[in-house]
C-alpha cells in the first residue's frame, strides 16, 4: 500500500476538522456532510473535501477524479460567484507523516477553498426570516437571465436534457413507490401517471424547444440555499459532476427557484423571476410545458428526499419523510389532484 493510500478518509476528515489544521486563524470548524463531500467552515474560509464514493452519475473514487471535478468546481462557479472560489487546495502528507493544506510532501487529496459567505444572507435563511425585499429579487433575476442569455445554445445537448427528463421521473416514480409507507398516503399512482402524461404531451414541445437552441448549459442546482443576496447576488454551488445534467430550459431552472421559495412561504417571488426570464429572452414555454416542469421538480425533490432513508445510517431521519410529502403536496395542487395536507 502507498504512502497516499494508507490515509483514510477518516483522518482527512479529522484533521481539516481541527482549528490548529488552519492557516488562517479560526476559533472553530464547522463540518457539514453531503452524500459526496465534507464540508468545513472556518471563521471566513470553507474548504469542501470530495468523498472517494461511486453512484451511476459520478465517481469520485481515484485521485484524479476528485482532482479534476475540485477543478471544475471553481471554473464553473466563477461565472456567477466570482472571486468567492479561491482555488484549489492540495492536501499534502510530509516526511514525517503529517498531514498540512498545502507545502511540501505527498499530494493525498484536492480541496476547493471558498470565501465563506454570511450565512445570514442567503436566500433560505433570509426568507424564514421574512427580510427579502422586491429590489433584492429583481437583482438575481436579471444576473440568471444575463447569465443564460450569454451561454451558447446547446442543440447537440438538448436530447440529453429531455433524456434526463425521462430517466429521473422513472425513477421518481420506482423510488416513491418502494418508500411509499413513509408517505402517509401521499405517494399515489395517479399523482406520477398525471405527471407522465404532462410530460408526454409537451415531449414535441420541448423537442421544438431543444431545436430552436433554447436549452443551454445552466446552473443544474438553482435552490434557495446557492444565493447569497449580497449586493449584487451571489449564486454557488453549480451541479459541477456532470455537464448533461446541466443542459437545462432556463424557465424550467428558474420555475424550480421559485418553487423553491414557494415552499419557503414567498410565492411573490416565482413571477417576479420568470417575468424578468420572458423580458430578456422571449419564448416563454405552454402553460402546460410549465406545469410539467413544475411537477416533475415537485416530484423530483421527494424522491431525493425519500432516498435518504436508503442511507445506510440516514442522517436526521425524521426530516426527510415530512420534507418528501410536503414537496408531494405541491406536486399534488399542480396536478389539480386532491391530496390531505398536513
Amino acid at each position: 500500500m502507498n504512502e497516499a493510500a494508507a490515509i483514510t478518509l477518516s483522518d482527512k476528515v479529522g484533521f481539516l476538522s481541527r482549528p490548529e489544521s488552519h492557516a488562517r486563524p479560526t476559533a472553530a470548524v464547522d463540518v457539514k456532510e453531503t452524500h459526496t463531500s465534507f464540508v468545513f467552515l472556518t471563521d471566513d474560509r470553507v474548504y469542501k473535501l470530495k468523498k472517494p464514493v461511486h453512484f451511476p452519475f459520478l465517481d469520485f473514487r481515484s485521485l484524479e477524479a476528485r482532482a479534476h471535478v475540485c477543478r471544475e468546481e471553481v471554473r464553473l462557479n466563477r461565472v456567477l460567484a466570482g472571486d468567492i472560489y479561491l482555488g484549489t487546495v492540495p492536501l499534502m502528507l510530509d516526511a514525517d507523516g503529517s498531514l498540512s493544506l498545502g507545502g511540501a510532501g505527498l499530494v493525498v487529496d484536492w480541496l476547493v477553498e471558498m470565501v465563506r459567505l454570511p450565512e445570514a444572507d442567503l436566500l433560505d435563511h433570509r426568507l424564514k426570516a421574512g427580510r427579502v425585499s422586491r429590489p433584492e429579487i429583481d437583482a438575481l433575476a436579471d444576473k440568471m437571465a444575463r447569465f443564460y442569455a450569454a451561454r451558447i445554445p446547446a442543440r447537440s445537448s438538448g436530447t440529453p436534457y429531455l433524456a434526463h427528463l425521462d430517466d429521473e421521473s422513472a425513477q421518481n416514480t420506482g423510488h416513491l413507490h418502494a418508500l411509499h409507507d413513509h408517505l402517509d398516503g401521499r405517494f399515489t399512482d395517479a399523482l406520477v401517471e398525471t405527471a407522465q402524461a404532462r410530460l408526454d404531451r409537451c415531449r414535441g414541445e420541448i423537442e421544438d424547444r431543444i431545436a430552436a437552441g433554447l436549452i443551454v448549459e445552466g446552473h443544474g442546482d438553482l435552490r434557495p440555499e446557492h444565493v447569497c443576496l449580497l449586493s449584487p447576488p451571489v449564486v454557488i454551488d453549480c451541479l459541477e459532476f456532470s455537464a448533461d445534467m446541466r443542459f437545462i430550459d432556463p424557465y424550467d431552472e428558474m420555475n424550480y427557484l421559485g418553487l423553491e421559495c414557494t415552499m419557503l412561504g414567498a410565492d411573490w417571488i416565482a413571477p417576479v423571476l420568470l417575468g424578468t426570464l420572458e423580458r430578456a429572452l422571449g419564448h416563454p414555454p405552454s402553460a402546460d410545458l410549465m406545469t410539467a416542469y413544475g411537477l416533475f421538480r415537485a416530484l423530483l425533490r421527494a424522491r431525493l428526499a425519500i432516498d435518504h432513508l436508503l442511507d445506510a445510517h440516514p442522517r436526521t431521519p425524521e426530516k426527510w419523510p415530512r420534507q418528501a410529502r410536503a414537496y408531494l403536496d405541491v406536486a399534488a395542487r399542480l396536478s389539480g389532484l386532491q391530496q390531505r395536507l398536513d
